[in-house]
């Protein structure tokens, strides 16, 4: 029997899109047909071609279509991708709301397009991916059909990211893994490791991935006289993190808004104690010193302090690494998560064939 094809509308280099991808490979049998907007979206001018190239769009989704039969289509992000596929005339429909809302940022000119453009992705889509239940809640506020959403995360592989224990004891050894974009608040993890400087703490700090912030952020470490104890890797490969983050001790993540981190699963699979913003994307998996630590946006003291809590506080650290392993365990394992997911997908091809064949 043929494998069933789908069509990937999204930025397929992304790690996440490359999970969901590869566990409907592996646990569906799919074939996956991609298509994304090749113009990145770095500057105003970029921004503007990338809005054009959107424009047109749908010819180019429509001649895969023709050339490829897809059975399914999915799309990540319910005001780009996701209209697209709204659009495109295949169905089944699945599309994934990405962040806490899609509708961002929040004082952005082009809002009201875009809760137009939402409306209408969440109308035709036959399943919409909530990976986690703080993207339920934009969804209620908006009056999506709450039966055609699954509250599921794509989950981490339970194999890769192993509980082993590798980081040092005698100081504090962090990672970051999150993009060098400003969003992501790495100037207050910096200006935070600098009071633990002044404070005569022994630590070495490791940023993962690139952006654009990058240089002024090697500009920042060297100003607050940090450089030799941070490390910037660039991009690194996938296969590499799961070491990292046994090497260290602390994850931590500032960012101003989340919707479901695979980053923070990852940590919390790899006794690595996850110390993250005060924000529901994060509420929703950390309970204040119960299993990690909540910080104010933008509170390098804050963040400071706790670091030093939580590190001299071991044995209360030891127990929680212990229970987020647990946790990924029974909620977010790739293997079991991803069968659901491709089931569902199967489950929607059919039922979409044998409509059509009541239709006709």
């Amino acid at each position: 029997m043929a494998k069933k094809k789908i069509l990937f509308l999204g930025e397929s280099y992304r790690a996440d899109a490359i999970t969901w991808m590869n566990g409907l490979k592996e646990f569906g049998d799919f074939e996956i047909i991609t298509w994304e907007l090749k113009t990145q979206n770095h500057t105003f001018f970029s921004r503007f071609l990338r809005l054009l190239e959107f424009c047109t769009g749908l010819f180019q989704v429509k001649k895969i279509i023709k050339l490829h039969q897809p059975d399914m289509i999915i799309a990540e992000r319910t005001t780009s991708y996701g209209f697209l596929a709204a659009i495109s005339g295949v169905k089944p429909i699945a599309i994934a709301q990405q962040g806490r809302t899609d509708l961002w940022p929040e004082k952005s000119l082009l809002l009201p397009l875009k809760k137009i453009i939402q409306h209408y992705a969440f109308e035709k889509a036959d399943l919409i991916h909530a990976w986690g239940p703080v993207m339920t809640v934009s969804m209620q506020a908006t009056n999506v059909n709450m039966e055609k959403v699954l509250v599921l995360s794509k989950g981490i592989d339970l194999e890769k990211f192993e509980n082993k224990r590798n980081a040092s004891a005698e100081k504090i050894t962090a990672l970051v893994t999150r993009s060098l974009m400003p969003e992501y608040r790495h100037d207050v993890i910096l200006q935070a490791f600098w009071i633990l400087s002044q404070r005569g703490i022994d630590f070495e700090l490791t940023l993962v991935g690139d952006g654009k912030l990058l240089p002024m952020l090697q500009e920042l470490a060297q100003k607050l006289n940090i450089q030799n104890k941070v490390n910037f890797t660039g991009r690194i490969l996938n296969t590499e993190l799961p070491e990292l983050l046994q090497q260290s001790n602390f994850y931590i993540s500032m960012p101003i808004t989340e919707g479901v981190s695979a980053s923070l699963f990852e940590a919390m699979a790899s006794n690595c104690y996850p110390i993250v913003t005060d924000i529901p994307g994060n509420q929703s998996w950390i309970k204040h010193r119960e299993n990690g630590q909540l910080i104010t946006i933008g509170d390098a003291e804050m963040l400071a302090d706790e670091l030093l809590w939580a590190f001299e506080n071991s044995e209360y650290r030891n127990t929680a690494i212990l229970k987020n392993r647990k946790f990924v365990e029974e909620n977010a394992d790739y293997k079991t998560n991803m069968k659901i997911i491709a089931d569902k997908y199967h489950e929607l091809i059919n039922t979409s064939k044998t409509n059509s064949h009541v239709w006709n």
